[in-house]
Order: C-alpha cells, then sequence, then structure tokens
C-alpha cells in the first residue's frame, strides 16, 4: 500500500494510506485519549473526546474515525483541542451518578481517569446542573448486573455483542435525553439470549456493566462455624490475577494464590485443574465411544457455560453433537458434596462451595438445576478473578509477600494437560494428548492451535486422520456451527469457547484485557505445562485413585450420573 506523510505536533509522520489520525498519532507516539474507541471493534466516533485541531482547515476532528491524509499538520494539544476534549468529558459527567467511591470500576474506570488527567473539578460539571436519569438498576441475573445511569452511550458493548460474540442482545433505543443501551422491549438479561459471556462488561468504560457480586454471600459462609467453605481456582486466575497487584500480565502466581485464599478463611482449597483432568477422562473417552460406535460427528467441547447457553438459544438442533460432560467447574462441586464428603467424614449440607473463576456465565451455571446431581445445589458461590481481588484487598493481605504454598490433598493433583484449559485450544491439545495414548499408545505431537479466531488441524491417530476445529469468540463459532447445520463440516472435533481467546480472555478477568494481554497470559500458562512433571491427564495419581475407589471407569454408570448432564432448547 502507498504511503502519506503528515504533521502532528511538529512531528513527521509517515503511515499506511487509509490510517485514521488516531492511528498515525500512537504510530509516532503521541497519545490522544479515546472513549467509545476499542482497538477490536468497529469505529463510533460518538464521545468526541479523541478531537484534534486540522490546522489547515481549522476544523476539530474525531480521530479516531478521521482519515489521515497527505499533507494535513495536525495539533492534538492546542487550546481547541483542549477546551474541546474537557468539554465532552464534563458533559458526561453532568449526566453520571458520580458515586466513584461505591462503584466496582473505581480505580480502573476510563471516565475517571480522563476526569483526572483533564483536570477537571467539581466547579465545571456542576454548571451544567439539571437533570439526571433515574433508570432502574437490572440484577435479575444470575450474572450481569445493568446500571444504566452510569452508561456514557459509547455503544462499545453494543458493539462487542454484535460483532464479536454474533448475539446483538444490547442496543441503542431512545432519542437525546432518553437515549440509551438496552435489551429488545428492556427485558432482563436473564430472559433473553445473553450468553453471560461478559465481553459487555470488560469493553465498558465504566461501570454501567458489571458482574453479580456474591463477595458478601463468601464472606458470610467462611465467618459461619458451621461451614466448611471449600474453593476451587480455574487454570487461567493463576495467570491473571497477579494483575490486580502490580504484576506484568502472565506472571503465574499459584502459590501465593493458594496462600491468600488460605488466610481469607478458605478451610480447603483446591484446583479447578483436578477436575479439568477428569473432564478429560469423561469428554475423551465419549469422544472414543462415537468413534468406535460410529455415531455422527463432530463431536462438541462443553466446558464453556456462555457457549453452551448460545447453543441452547441459536442451535438446539445440534445439542445432540455437545458433548454430554459437565464442565469442570460442576464436575468438582459434585465430587466435593460427594466423594470428598465421604472422605473427610462430613455432611454435604455443611459444605459451601465456592468457584474462583475468569468468567461471568460460570455464575449462570451454578443456578442450573440440572447441576444438583450431588442432592444439594452443586457449586455454591462464584467469584470472578475481579472479585476475587476485591476480597484480598479488603482483608489487608501484602499479596505479594506471602509465601508460595501448595493446594490441599486429595483430590489435589493436576496436570499440564489441565493447566492449558486456561486458553483456546487447551481443551482440544489436552483431550487429544489422553484419546491418542489411549487408542495407539503414541503421544501426541504439539497441535500449536494458537488463542486467536479460527483454528484448525489434523491429527493422526492409528490408520485415521481427524480433523479438529477449534473457535474463541461466538461470531466465530457460528461459521463452524453453520456448517455442521448444513452437513458441509469437515471436522470431527470442535472446541468452542465463548470468550475471544479463551478463558484467559474471560469477562471476569482483570482490567484491561486486551489482546496483548490475553497472549502473555496464555504463554504464562502454556510454560507452566511444559514445566509440569506430569502432562496428561490420565497419568493424574489422584484422578485414577478416584476411578479405582469411587467412579469405577470413565463413561461408567456412576460417572454418568454424577459427571454428565443435559442441555434444554431456550
Amino acid at each position: 500500500m502507498s504511503k502519506i506523510t503528515l504533521t502532528i505536533d511538529n512531528q513527521v509522520v509517515e503511515v499506511q494510506a487509509g490510517a485514521t489520525i488516531l492511528q498515525a498519532a500512537r504510530e509516532a507516539g503521541i497519545e490522544v485519549p479515546t472513549l467509545c474507541y476499542h482497538p477490536d471493534l468497529s469505529l463510533h466516533g460518538s464521545c468526541r473526546v479523541c478531537v484534534v485541531e486540522d490546522l489547515k482547515s481549522g476544523r476539530l476532528l474525531a480521530s479516531c474515525v478521521a482519515p489521515a491524509a497527505d499533507g494535513m499538520e495536525i495539533s492534538t494539544r492546542s487550546a481547541r483541542t483542549r477546551q474541546a476534549r474537557r468539554l465532552n468529558v464534563e458533559l458526561l459527567l453532568a449526566n453520571h451518578p458520580n458515586d466513584c467511591l461505591s462503584c466496582d470500576r473505581n480505580g480502573s474506570c476510563e471516565l475517571q481517569d480522563l476526569a483526572y488527567k483533564l483536570g477537571i473539578r467539581r466547579e465545571n460539571v456542576e454548571r451544567f446542573a439539571g437533570d439526571k436519569r433515574d433508570l432502574p438498576v437490572d440484577e435479575r441475573g444470575p450474572a450481569l448486573r445493568r446500571e444504566p445511569n452510569k452508561c456514557i452511550l459509547c455503544g462499545r458493548c453494543v458493539r462487542v455483542c454484535e460483532e464479536v460474540q454474533g448475539v446483538a442482545a444490547l442496543d441503542f433505543t431512545g432519542r437525546g435525553f432518553d437515549s440509551m443501551v438496552t435489551t429488545a422491549f428492556d427485558m432482563p438479561l436473564s430472559e433473553i439470549n445473553c450468553a453471560n459471556c461478559g465481553q459487555c462488561a470488560v469493553v465498558c468504560p465504566v461501570g454501567a456493566i458489571t458482574e453479580i457480586s456474591e463477595i458478601e454471600r463468601v464472606w458470610e459462609a467462611i465467618d459461619d462455624p458451621d461451614k466448611v467453605v471449600v474453593v476451587q481456582t480455574a487454570p487461567a486466575i493463576q495467570a491473571s490475577i497477579g494483575e490486580e497487584f502490580g504484576l506484568p500480565a502472565g506472571t503465574v502466581v499459584t502459590g501465593k494464590l493458594v496462600a491468600a485464599l488460605r488466610r481469607l478463611g478458605f478451610d480447603r482449597v483446591f484446583s479447578t485443574e483436578f477436575s479439568a483432568d477428569l473432564t478429560i477422562l469423561e469428554e475423551g473417552y465419549e469422544f472414543i465411544g462415537k468413534i468406535k460406535e460410529g455415531k455422527p460427528l463432530p463431536h462438541i467441547t462443553s466446558c464453556c457455560p456462555g457457549w453452551i447457553k448460545y447453543a441452547e438459544h441459536n442451535y438446539p438442533d445440534l445439542l445432540d453433537h455437545i458433548s454430554s460432560a459437565k464442565s469442570p467447574q460442576q464436575m468438582f462441586s459434585t465430587l466435593v458434596k460427594t466423594y470428598y464428603a465421604k472422605q473427610i467424614e462430613v455432611d454435604p449440607e455443611q459444605i459451601f462451595t465456592v468457584s474462583i473463576m475468569p468468567c461471568t456465565a460460570k455464575k449462570f451455571e451454578k443456578e442450573r438445576e440440572e447441576h444438583r446431581d450431588s442432592g444439594y445445589q452443586d457449586t455454591d458461590a462464584v467469584l470472578t478473578t475481579r472479585e476475587l481481588a476485591r476480597m484480598i484487598k479488603e482483608a489487608g493481605l501484602d499479596f505479594l509477600g506471602l509465601p508460595d504454598e501448595d493446594y490441599d490433598q486429595i483430590m489435589g493433583s493436576v496436570t499440564g494437560a489441565a493447566t492449558i484449559f486456561g486458553t483456546t485450544g487447551g481443551v482440544t491439545e489436552a483431550a487429544l494428548r489422553t484419546v491418542k495414548e489411549v487408542l495407539t499408545d503414541e503421544p501426541l505431537e504439539r497441535l500449536n492451535l494458537g488463542i486467536m479466531g479460527i483454528r484448525e488441524a489434523e491429527v493422526e491417530i492409528g490408520d485415521r486422520t481427524y480433523k479438529v476445529g477449534v473457535a474463541s469468540g461466538l461470531a466465530n463459532a457460528a461459521q463452524l456451527l453453520d456448517e455442521v447445520r448444513a452437513g458441509t463440516s469437515k471436522y470431527d472435533w470442535i472446541e468452542i469457547m465463548a470468550c475471544p481467546h479463551g478463558c484467559v480472555g474471560g469477562g471476569g478477568q482483570p482490567l484491561p484485557n486486551d489482546k496483548d494481554v490475553v497472549v502473555k497470559r496464555a504463554q504464562g500458562l502454556a510454560n507452566t505445562d511444559k514445566a509440569k512433571a506430569i502432562r496428561k491427564s490420565h497419568e493424574n495419581p489422584d484422578i485414577i485413585r478416584l476411578y479405582k475407589e469411587y467412579l469405577g471407569e470413565p463413561m461408567s454408570e456412576k460417572a454418568h450420573e454424577l459427571l454428565h448432564t443435559t442441555y434444554q432448547a431456550r
């Protein structure tokens, strides 16, 4: 492509033709503030926070949508530019609750940061005093909370839901003062096709969409002397929670995570990686059974509850293709209130199970009526990575100063295969490590599926080549599913994760949650897998023991009773 040259703040900048002024500025190391702009979404240009001055025409331009042109002379710092930015932010704040001290996004709010950087004071905002929106909060969840009075109409949530997830559960309605972002007919999120993935909360620059917090319920359980509070931590957490305490993205802090949970008062601390290994055994042998019995393929994975709800709404005709194996979260919780309760001789009614997840959809999953195979609600509470960080800070723990500690035992052994569940493609690689070795006694070569978009691979198992498809982000998933529906799919195995890049990019992860960050988290998990002494699920000694003492064998009647589930058209 041809290149153009322009001047930005007296600096000559050369960029590819077609670049926006914002892109040109950032390539030159010149920072321009933004609010409605997001690098992974379509351009919107609504907030006007990114305005710059075209010195030749005298016009103020929204740099995120204005194309750079050859010979332009741009100022990002002129008096007019600074005044316009301040005015635009002041107008946003004039219709904002300004309850920063009690907001979940306090300290990670882009509007708050902009107000500080632009030097905006209370008196600047009060001159625009007038009516404010007084709309009801939607917290009929169970996963996500919408607070429309905080919405700044940037449209990020609308765009991510439509463009990245292909769900389109949110849209603009009304005009002028009555403009708002809401669902069809203003229905609660719990009653529409929302996948509960939380990507809207990830891209929201303020606190208009957040997870429904269960922190107080967990504190109450911890403080109850009659409760045995058992916690499990998802694989992705160990490579992300450190960001909440100033560590670089991808820093693995497993030992400090365990230590923190013990000091918060949890009675037993386990890793969901244990039940991820168990999932591989159940789902892997389910796949083997389909092959041997000649059942219709592709086999589609079932670990992600956001994907499952999306399928129930949009692809009910394909539910038979989806594995009946529960997610690792639900397998673990079921076993805690059955197998583990017997091991420690505690009444299951006394056990309160908590999951630490990178995912908001897990809050929805735990409430499903299908997940009560223990005789109780299997998972009692789900905390996101962000919620756990808030608890650690509330307790005054010096996270970085904590010693490294190990998970509790009986259900404590984990493998590298389970660790990579935290990134898209990981479930596939982990499962096929076991499937290939069970069928041929030959190890699986590294698949290198990566973490972006749609990926595929071919795996030689015996005398047959199996085609594998992996998709993250529901819009990408739809491409694969439409082929299955049409009967043109070439795949034998399909893995789907609702969140772009998998659990490392989950809706409950620390912010920012951009592409560079999630790639580093994924690399942290990959390095952990490589360093593990045992890297195959079927070699986990505690899993072997579990089958010997309790379940019998993969896909046994007992395993089906406790570890498998059903789905429903919605």
